[in-house]
């Protein structure tokens, strides 16, 4: 729904009442915002200003002599119309990362140091997801007999690295030089032709094929291994998920179905932000998630966020998320 404008004294009590309740999650009467916020107008008048913004659903009262906090509404104006330029630790980390080149054994070394920097930055959940496409690319390989075992190294589109460990055929051991240099011709071409392998290179490439193809199935894109989060300390630390029953549903959901968090396929969140009830979800109606994508050169793409209670810093965590997903472009591409 298409929000109204605010006249200029409702604008500025709403965005100093999130501004208090984000600094120190107590609600707030028109005094103090008058007193710390310096605001031109007397206590009675933002008063007043108060009284309206909660007949529009942006401001609530939690008890009849409390004072006021910010709605799911209330956050959704602020985010759209009154959000604040990002503060200096944003722009430090923006800095930051223009200073990174790919320079990591893995893409999953550069994206654990990403969500690290994000939810050290923030104190919110990060969760970063690798790039997924509807095929990956296979750049290479690098066979390592390992006794009577194979060790494969394997790399995909964008760094992306792993491992297999097969059992060699016995007497094989010497064809392993010649079947690593007919699979990087193969790659050189686009893809390996199974069907084209030498005859003297069958019974090691047929390892070889079956152990890919296994390795394809047992990690797809949509298993929740796909994703990578860190700062559980820090949303731990929230008064909002002090209960053990306000964050279970959302770890649960973090750790067996990331994607859910980030996609849905009725409705995409509006500049990158959902807001309580607004996600699909229930486990995240009491949240707030920050999202970015990013693509790679090949058009796999990723998603980057913060998940937090809503109340949080928007500008930084928008900030830092969209830093981080151009970044990952930019690296990536």
């Amino acid at each position: 729904m298409p929000l109204q404008p605010l006249p200029h004294r409702q604008e500025q009590v709403l965005q100093a009442t999130v501004r208090h309740y984000v600094d120190t999650t107590e609600p707030v009467g028109s005094k103090i915002l008058v007193q710390r916020f310096g605001l031109d107008a007397s206590p009675a008048t933002i008063r007043s200003a108060m009284g309206a913004l909660e007949q529009r659903g942006l401001l609530t009262q939690p008890h009849t002599s409390a004072g006021r906090v910010p709605s799911p509404q209330g956050y959704r104006h602020y985010v759209n119309c009154l959000l604040p330029a990002p503060g200096a630790a944003a722009t430090q980390l923006q800095g930051e990362l223009m200073g990174l080149s790919l320079q990591w054994a893995a893409l999953d070394d550069l994206l654990l140091h990403l969500a690290r920097r994000l939810a050290d930055l923030t104190g919110l959940l990060s969760l970063i997801t690798r790039p997924e496409g509807s095929s990956p690319t296979l750049q290479t390989l690098r066979l390592v007999p390992s006794g009577d075992r194979l060790l494969v190294f394997v790399v995909a589109e964008g760094a992306n690295a792993s491992s297999l460990n097969l059992r060699l055929p016995q007497g094989h051991l010497e064809f392993l030089p010649a079947l690593e240099r007919w699979t990087r011709s193969q790659l050189a071409t686009g893809s390996i032709n199974w069907n084209a392998l030498p005859p003297h290179l069958q019974a090691s490439g047929e390892v070889l094929r079956q152990g890919l193809a296994s390795h394809g199935q047992v990690t797809p894109a949509t298993q929740p291994g796909n994703a990578l989060t860190l700062g559980l300390s820090g949303l731990l630390s929230q008064p909002e998920f002090q209960r053990s029953d306000s964050l279970r549903p959302l770890l649960q959901l973090v750790e067996t179905a990331p994607q859910q968090v980030l996609q849905s396929p009725r409705v995409e969140p509006l500049g990158g932000v959902w807001i309580g009830e607004e996600h699909p979800h229930p486990a995240l109606h009491q949240c707030a998630v920050v999202q970015a994508s990013y693509g790679t050169a090949h058009g796999s793409t990723g998603q980057v966020a913060l998940i937090g209670p809503m109340r949080m810093a928007y500008a930084t965590a928008r900030s830092a998320v969209e830093a981080v997903a151009g970044s990952l472009e930019r690296l990536l591409s």
